[in-house]
């Protein structure tokens, strides 16, 4: 795995990233992993190539209209 190295943080930044970190019951390493994984997630192309697959995976599901589901539920 690679490892990244960021200088010349302001400190207070740090300290809200350990104030963080702590809520959460992680390690700063912990915090900041998740942190930069969640900002380096899919882009829109690979965005749309998952939803792509997704509404092809779900094509032959019958689908029920979400009005008749609710109608049935207040008649009831």
């Amino acid at each position: 795995m690679a490892q990244v190295i960021v200088r010349n943080l302001d400190d207070t930044v740090v300290a809200r990233l350990k104030r963080k970190a702590a809520d959460n019951e992680r390690s700063l390493e912990q915090e900041l992993r998740l942190i930069l994984t969640a900002a380096a997630g899919p882009d829109l192309g690979e965005f749309r190539e998952r939803a792509a697959a997704l509404r092809a995976s779900l094509a032959e599901r019958p689908q029920t209209d979400s009005v008749d589901l609710i109608r049935a539920d207040r008649d009831r």
